[in-house]
């Protein structure tokens, strides 16, 4: 295997390269995303920028900029630079990359070696790299979409710095299929396309933060579409349909079927309807709709509609959204889709939130009295003398640990805000809130 050049951009061949391949940024000026590791002063891209940086890690999802700025650094650094797939190569091959870097490190060069996928490199093939690391043979630039923890053998590891990047949000995917449709050099600049930014905003949606997958979309999309007889490439959505392979439904996140539909849901939920829930569910993850916003909203389900009747019903929701973010779509939608059919077959109750609600009123309409003095801590002799704790009676010390005392403020005395219901769990707290009651009514007899 021989060292690498690096091409600079403009001796690139550009016919039968792919549009992601094409569209890649050369500079850091024209990288996208990934702000807090590549802004302005931020120490990645000064290191990137002086020449002057160390082996590292660049941990990240699919399609987020990994290679990409291993080819920046390529195209920025004095070194010989050879790209290593760690799918094609073996120890043979390890071995002879390292025995040229040693020759070019006794000839005053360094070389850095990208090792794209590094996690698919077993035990025996990641050492091969370490003693050549350590003796600064070379400088090593991995890429991996896999925990780095558990796929990296620790001495490397702990030789490299980790960089975590981040999946491309909507928005900045959409800015990319805008740059691809106006860059006549590399993009589809020369050609006469008409396509609207919703259809643009449906393409980034599925491509889930992956540039390269959202590039691939826009350009079976514009190639898939014949020139009219002006000459003009008109895409519509039902040419996006046959290139998602999927119908496109009928969606506008910040319109009102987004608000009909979230309110579809909840009230689906409310009214025991697992069926409908489901259905609502999938309608609007399929339709594009951000996951951990309906998430959200379910875990406010969780507390308004059931409450106490089902206090694992709140649990059970933040397990969905955690397993969502751990696993993320499609897979993660089936446990969202299981936290809907629980939240719809759990019992309901409002009596929470009732209360809740009585309360702010009372807080509206009531004077916001001081705390009363004997629920007070004197932690001081001074706040004992103006009476801080006197009168406290000290639940544990009762026969049946509860006292006549009251906690309320002086005018809302007796003011009763929870009532709880006769459904699922809240069935128990009832009968204990009513022996609570008696408790203190035969005490202050």
């Amino acid at each position: 295997m021989g060292l690498f050049r690096a091409i600079p951009a403009e001796e690139e061949p550009q016919a039968g390269r792919p549009l992601a391949d094409r569209m890649r940024p050369r500079t850091l000026d024209e990288f996208l995303g990934q702000e807090e590791l590549l802004g302005p002063g931020k120490p990645l891209r000064t290191q990137i920028e002086r020449d002057d940086l160390n082996s590292m890690l660049l941990w990240g999802p699919p399609g987020c900029g990994k290679t990409t700025l291993a080819r920046i650094v390529a195209q920025s650094t004095r070194s010989e630079f050879i790209p290593f797939s760690a799918v094609l190569a073996g120890i043979k091959e390890i071995k002879d990359v390292m025995a040229q870097a040693e020759r070019a490190r006794r000839y005053g060069r360094r070389t850095i070696v990208f090792v794209d996928e590094v996690h698919r490199f077993n035990r025996a093939q990641q050492d091969a790299f370490l003693p050549h690391v350590e003796a600064g043979n070379i400088l090593l630039i991995g890429a991996t979409t896999e925990n780095p923890s558990f796929e990296v053998i620790a001495p490397l590891l702990s030789r490299m710095k980790v960089y975590v990047l981040r999946a491309l949000t909507e928005d900045q995917i959409v800015e990319l299929l805008r740059r691809a449709l106006k860059d006549e050099e590399r993009g589809l600049g020369k050609e006469r396309i008409e396509i609207s930014e919703q259809i643009l905003d449906r393409i980034a949606v599925p491509a889930n933060g992956d540039a390269r997958a959202a590039y691939n979309t826009l350009e079976a999309l514009v190639l898939g579409t014949a020139p009219d007889a002006g000459g003009q490439r008109v895409v519509t959505e039902a040419r996006l349909e046959d290139v998602l392979q999927k119908k496109l439904l009928p969606y506008d996140k910040a319109g009102e079927e987004h608000f009909n539909l979230i309110s579809a849901l909840h009230k689906s939920v409310r009214n025991s309807d697992p069926d409908a829930a489901l259905y609502w569910l999938a309608r609007m993850l399929e339709s594009g709709e951000d996951p951990l916003y309906i998430a959200r909203r379910m875990v406010r389900m969780a507390s308004e509609d059931i409450g106490l009747a089902e206090p694992g019903a709140l649990a059970v929701m933040l397990a969905a959204k955690e397993a969502f973010e751990f696993l993320g779509p499609p897979e993660g939608n089936l446990a969202l889709g299981q936290a809907a059919v629980y939240l719809s077959l759990a019992p309901k109750s409002n009596a929470v939130y009732t209360a809740y609600g009585a309360v702010q009123k009372d807080l509206q309409n009531t004077i916001a009295e001081p705390v009363p003095l004997h629920l007070r801590n004197a932690v001081t002799g001074l706040m004992g003398h103006f009476g801080y704790g006197k009168g406290y009676q000290y639940a544990h010390n009762a026969e049946e640990k509860v006292t006549d005392m009251t906690c309320l403020p002086e005018s809302l005395s007796g003011r009763t805000y929870y009532k709880p219901t006769d459904q699922g769990f809240e069935a128990r707290i009832r009968q204990r809130l009513e022996e609570i009651r008696r408790i203190q009514k035969k005490a202050s007899a």
